[in-house]
């Protein structure tokens, strides 16, 4: 869950906030008097983007719903099927 404090907070401990979301991917979110934001890892930024991106393609989430039914359904290929015996 998002913590959230104070601009004022967020400005007085922004080395420990810095390396709390590094270093244990912890989320802040920092309100003042115009709204907020939210202080999250370079790494998590990067992968929500990423995650973003693969859902705006048309088709892909019917892809992993379909995957996902075959799946289910025992319609899978071995390793060797893929990869063939060696």
């Amino acid at each position: 869950m998002m913590q959230t404090i104070t601009a004022t907070n967020a400005k007085d401990d922004l080395l420990d906030l810095l390396r709390a979301t590094v270093r244990e991917h912890k989320q802040y979110r920092i309100a003042f008097e115009e709204g907020g934001a939210v202080l999250l890892s370079e790494e998590e930024y990067e992968s929500l983007l990423e995650t973003l991106a693969l859902l705006s393609r048309p088709g892909f989430y019917e892809s992993i719903k379909q995957a996902d039914l075959e799946i289910r359904e025992g319609d899978t290929l071995s390793m060797d099927d893929v990869f063939g015996e060696e």
